[in-house]
């Protein structure tokens, strides 16, 4: 059987591990924006905890995936989690943290100094000038760290297979368990394509997002 021969064979398979794979991923990156865009922005306003708050997220993303991923077994498994989809979901979280945290914070704190002292000028609070100017200015580097977070996470969930999180990495798993060749390159293909799909489309979005003035 040849590849084509498997694809049309397998494809519901296929298509239904493909879209568990965008859901895990897709949640695990919408929780580290929701939480490390706040993050970004505190330790702006609360300078002594950027060093702490960065070192703890940059040691988390050294650690190899599939040791992380071990590390979740037994702390969830307290809650009857240890296998699954939720320890997959908070490892990918971890690893999405640091890069969209880190961007947040080197664009809100690169934004010229005439810029944040015309808004003080006009008698804007920090939140109003945040909302207003700052956000809207550093959207594109955030979005920068969201494409980092979810090319790099996409090819890292499939490793989350080894503990019954499911996605691609079930037809990898699975390849190497049966010497299947066609199942393997099927896997690791669509692995890619989803990442260089992913990573267009943030960059559109980044390019309508980012404010004309800063185009030019």
């Amino acid at each position: 059987m040849n590849i084509f021969q498997y694809l049309q064979s397998d494809w519901p398979n296929i298509l239904e591990l493909t879209l568990q794979h965008l859901k895990l991923v897709g949640i695990a990156v919408s929780l580290a924006i929701a939480i490390g865009v706040p993050l970004g922005i505190l330790i702006v306003r609360v300078r002594w905890l950027a060093g702490p708050l960065m070192g703890l997220a940059t040691i988390v993303l050294t650690l190899p995936s599939i040791a992380l991923f071990g590390l979740m077994i037994p702390l969830f498994s307290k809650f009857g989690a240890g296998i699954g989809p939720l320890p997959a979901i908070t490892a990918v979280f971890l690893y999405s943290l640091l890069p969209i945290m880190r961007n947040t914070y080197l664009a809100l704190e690169n934004i010229e100094a005439g810029i944040k002292e015309a808004g003080i000028g006009i008698g804007m609070t920090f939140w109003q000038r945040l909302r207003m100017v700052d956000l809207p200015l550093a959207v594109p580097v955030i979005l920068g760290g969201v494409r980092t977070a979810v090319v790099m996470n996409i090819g890292v969930m499939a490793i989350a297979a080894i503990i019954g999180a499911g996605g691609l990495g079930v037809l990898i798993l699975h390849a190497i368990s049966q010497s299947n060749m066609q199942k393997l390159v099927v896997g690791a293909v669509m692995i890619s394509v989803l990442a260089i799909i992913a990573d267009t489309l943030l960059q559109r979005l980044q390019k309508i997002l980012t404010p004309k003035g800063v185009q030019k």
